[in-house]
């Protein structure tokens, strides 16, 4: 098990002989960086993706963190999502909700999830927009080099086949330039947990 560093330990690659102890490390660093943003900037901003992540971030709900994190400065988002209901088995959110979000104090209006009732296409438009604005009021930081997001922190799995956050080997939406987020209807994964649902692929662009 690996964790890969950031902020002052950018490029640090730290390798755990068991999952308590990397979840442990992970609840300490994700706490680490929390506090030091929002000393920084009022604020944290962190994406989430699915997966076995979520589980990983179990220790969070738990003492010390559930006490000593400062959850009313957290805005939550999701690095990618299927465009399905939010109680559907397959939603990364409901996978947040109820491993993570339910058991902490995170403001509910500070959770950006996708508006699941329209396309992938139009899901992806308004969560690239909310976003936007969300840039815009320094709620998201924003490049030094760029007007792209730049996320306090980006939480990602890698899968099997080498894709991360819906970025799949090969596939034509690695090309996309320009949007900061798309979405795909072919997913090559897209019957492993059961799902034909359409994926929305949040590109996060971060320097």
């Amino acid at each position: 098990m690996a964790l890969s560093g950031g902020h002052k330990n950018r490029g640090e690659l730290r390798v755990h002989e068991s999952l308590d102890e990397l979840k442990t490390d992970l609840a300490d660093y994700i706490a680490e960086i929390s506090e030091a943003s929002v000393k920084e900037r009022g604020v944290f901003a962190i994406a989430l993706s699915g997966g076995s992540l979520i589980g990983l971030m179990g220790k969070l709900c738990e003492a010390p963190y559930n006490k000593t994190v400062d959850w009313s400065k957290w805005y939550i988002f999701w690095a990618d999502e299927r465009v399905v209901a939010k109680n559907h088995a397959d939603s990364n959110y409901k996978l947040a909700k109820d491993g993570l979000l339910s058991k902490v104090p995170v403001i509910p209006s500070h959770v950006h999830s996708i508006n699941d009732t329209v396309s992938a296409e139009e899901a992806a438009d308004e969560y690239e927009f909310a976003i936007r604005q969300l840039v815009k009021t320094r709620v998201v930081s924003v490049s030094e080099i760029s007007d792209c997001p730049k996320f306090d922190l980006i939480l990602l799995g890698l899968g099997p086949d080498g894709h991360v956050a819906s970025l799949f080997p090969n596939h034509s939406a690695l090309n996309e330039k320009e949007e900061w987020v798309t979405f795909i209807t072919d997913s090559p994964n897209r019957h492993r947990r059961g799902s034909h649902s359409p994926c929305l692929l949040s590109i996060l662009h971060q320097t």
